[in-house]
């Protein structure tokens, strides 16, 4: 009898390790083929917008819009992930809860130095969370006050969080898309500033305490893009590069009503006085000849917002590395989603305008291992980097092409199997472009790979420079310094692993210097 029983419970263990076995196994699969190698993905479950980042004693703090009970949107709460350098990312516990007022969604995190909002406990100082409230009670019950905005205030340096007892901290006056808080001190007003997405435009609110918040303007009615509703603002003063001359930039989410369909982030360059943002007159022409300038002309960088409190004065960004018309559809099960690498803002202007440009930080140069360099002269198609030279999914490279024609040239990363991503610039009709048609697996969601994306440009060149960063799943391009960026994630069966450069032109010159990315 003991035998018998001992037979069985071996056998039942032998089934459990072996099932066990296999779904580890299959995950294991999923993390080698999808999962990035140096851009932050959850360790399980949804995730989409960043939110709430602050910087404190040397440490970086990213929260993020997460469902951790499914790889779809749900019940949102607040992720969070920790940074020491803005590239190696710690996923932290859960910092905020949905509660009997609703989902938790995107917002901000100010240091409140000087307890202006009185939650401070005398010792240390408070980290103070500001977010929309999502009653799904009432959006199904098709109410229009569906979202408001409340507060929770952390005392441990973001670990734990207490939500106010007096939420909410701002109603909703009878607006339907009312969300996505984004609070800044204004030294030259002495309040508290919050910039509301408020459906088709901004809302702009100040306070003295973080608690009590009154409006004081609004902007963007009929400015700007419009093709979907207005999300995520984010409001900042940047200097124009080389001067000490501050403007004031604000960042506009979209969806949908991107250049290259679904979601998107537009930008707007003015002026900003404690209470109104007004455009800058040159900002202004231009916007009437571009009808919408955009951050990121491609299609995989969403709700792309800054921390506040960078070192050194710097404007630091990340965004929410997918698109609303297939995220929830991309194929991975165990994780959904990435976030951007974190770049570095600056603005400059010239005669056709203004640019905010993006670059990745500089730290991520900290991680560059195996280096290769090339230089050549195109002839057709040559091949930039061979297997083995370099491992393309974990890269940064470089690429300069000089004496340019009126021509196009094509960079296309492939693996063995004939799938491919195709990026580059027509010098001759002036716009840069991703093609994903031929990829990988594409057969997913709405209009992932139905047409080739394009970032307009206003002239031929005769010299560019593409940075470019390579990851598993992802391609991100930061045209002459940032001059235009395209984003676009992807899905291969097997890692690329050769580059070439192909075009109709003779004689321009090829350099390129490559580097394996050693994260992990």
């Amino acid at each position: 009898m003991k035998m018998v029983k001992y037979t069985i419970l071996t056998i039942a263990a032998a089934l459990m390790y072996t099932c066990k076995g296999q779904a580890v196994n299959a995950q294991s699969k999923e993390d080698q083929r999808y999962r990035p190698n140096y851009h932050f993905t959850p360790k399980s479950g949804w995730m989409n917008d960043p939110n709430g980042m602050f910087y404190l004693n040397g440490t970086y703090h990213l929260f993020f819009q997460h469902y951790p009970d499914s790889n779809k949107w749900g019940p949102m709460h607040w992720g969070h992930a920790t940074s020491k350098d803005l590239i190696r990312w710690e996923e932290q516990p859960i910092a905020l809860f949905p509660d009997q007022l609703g989902y938790i969604f995107s917002g901000s995190a100010v240091v409140d130095t000087n307890n202006t909002s009185g939650l401070g406990d005398g010792k240390n100082v408070p980290i103070v969370a500001i977010f929309t409230y999502h009653d799904i009670a009432k959006e199904k019950a098709n109410q229009v006050d569906v979202e408001s905005q409340g507060i929770a205030y952390s005392l441990d340096k973001g670990k734990t969080w207490v939500k106010y007892s007096n939420n909410p901290v701002l109603r909703n006056p009878g607006i339907r898309d009312f969300r996505d808080p984004k609070v800044f001190w204004d030294q030259q007003s002495q309040q508290w500033i919050m910039t509301l997405a408020a459906q088709d435009r901004a809302h702009f609110y100040g306070s003295k305490n973080l608690k009590d918040w009154s409006l004081l303007s609004e902007f963007g009615k009929e400015i700007g893009a419009h093709g979907g509703v207005w999300e995520c603002p984010d409001l900042f003063p940047v200097k124009i590069k080389g001067t000490n001359e501050q403007k004031w930039a604000l960042i506009i989410s979209i969806n949908p009503g991107g250049p290259n369909g679904g979601s998107v982030a537009q930008y707007f360059i003015g002026d900003f006085d404690g209470k109104t943002f007004t455009m800058d007159p040159h900002f202004t022409q231009q916007l009437a000849r571009e009808k919408a300038v955009w951050l990121d002309w491609g299609k995989d960088n969403y709700a792309p917002v800054t921390w506040d409190n960078a070192p050194e004065g710097k404007r630091l960004m990340i965004g929410w590395m997918s698109n609303w018309d297939y995220a929830q559809d991309v194929p991975t099960e165990k994780w959904r989603s990435a976030t951007t690498i974190a770049r570095e803002i600056t603005l400059t202007k010239n005669e056709e305008g203004y640019k905010l440009r993006s670059m990745p930080v500089s730290q991520l140069s900290k991680y560059r291992g195996k280096s290769i360099s090339k230089n050549k002269v195109l002839a057709k198609e040559m091949l930039l980097v061979k297997k083995d030279e370099l491992n393309l999914a974990q890269s940064a490279m470089t690429i300069n092409l000089k004496d340019l024609k009126e021509d196009t040239y094509t960079f296309t990363a492939s693996n063995a199997l004939g799938e491919k991503i195709s990026f580059g610039i027509n010098n001759k009709d002036h716009y840069l472009f991703i093609d994903r048609q031929n990829s990988g697996k594409t057969n997913f969601g709405n209009n992932f790979s139905t047409k080739i994306s394009k970032a307009q440009l206003s002239k031929s060149y005769s010299e560019v420079s593409f940075n470019i960063l390579l990851d598993k799943t992802s391609l991100e391009i930061f045209f002459n310094n940032g001059e235009e960026v395209m984003t676009e994630i992807f899905f291969p069966t097997k890692p690329y692993t050769a580059l070439s450069v192909s075009s109709d032109a003779r004689g321009t010159s090829v350099s390129m210097e490559g580097h394996q990315l050693n994260i992990k």
